[in-house]
């Protein structure tokens, strides 16, 4: 077991003011990240997409409810499961409110590939209110490469290829029978009735969007997983397994 060393009270601050100094720095650094987001060009999107949701079907201009961006959550919950993938219900449930999101031209979605039926019977089981719709029978979730089939694509996640991915470690998440599905977060604007993609991130990249992780990032034990260092801190309760 590896614990934080033990110090007086004077030695603690000094390590702290020297940390808040490095925060300072990377809270620059990250206003800067997100000004190169917003400074992303855009691709205008041509394919008539149509999704399935609580209306009935749905163009993606549909899915903007009216405001001018819409963010979406490529859910993971493939046409045979019974049930949503549990990291992903997890990332949901922490979510709250969207008023505010809303308030700001903003809507939020989640779509998946299974069928309306499905999600619509989850989702009321899981007390969500969030806009679901089904991708099944479109192009959408291969478009946005939370969908891998190299039937249909090649092979992209998190914009690396398969062969990038064999190479890595810790690519269990990558190595299952396609067609399969992943997570991921998709950004788009729209401009009159003209819709553009400007922002897609997967993997650890909608990380920074929940409670508890930014909340384990801040302690002494962090998120207790095996990457993590300082090594050989508290481990947590088993991890969920990964959803195929």
């Amino acid at each position: 077991m590896s614990l934080p060393k033990v110090v007086s009270r004077d030695e603690w601050l000094e390590a702290r003011r020297a940390l808040l100094a490095e925060e300072k720095a990377f809270t620059k650094q990250y206003d800067a990240l997100n000004t190169r987001r917003r400074e992303l060009p855009m691709v205008l999107v041509d394919k008539p997409y149509v999704f399935a949701g609580a209306d009935g079907s749905a163009s993606l201009l549909e899915l903007f409810e009216g405001r001018d961006q819409l963010v979406v959550y490529h859910f993971m919950f493939q046409p045979e499961w019974e049930k949503g993938c549990p990291n992903c219900t997890g990332f949901v449930d922490e979510i709250g409110s969207v008023a505010a999101l809303n308030e700001l031209n903003t809507t939020f979605a989640l779509v998946s590939r299974a069928p309306y039926e499905k999600l619509a019977a989850y989702r009321t089981a899981r007390g969500w209110s969030y806009p679901w719709y089904s991708s099944h029978g479109s192009d959408f979730n291969y478009d946005y490469h939370v969908t891998l089939d190299e039937s249909v694509l090649p092979f992209e996640y998190n914009y690396r290829t398969k062969a990038e991915w064999d190479v890595l470690p810790n690519n269990g998440h990558t190595q299952g029978e396609q067609p399969f599905d992943l997570h991921g977060l998709s950004c788009f604007l729209r401009v009159g009735t003209d819709v553009f993609h400007t922002y897609s991130t997967y993997g650890r990249g909608p990380d920074a969007m929940t409670f508890t992780v930014t909340a384990l990032d801040r302690t002494a034990l962090g998120r207790q997983e095996p990457w993590e260092k300082p090594a050989g801190r508290i481990p947590g309760p088993p991890a969920e397994e990964h959803c195929h």
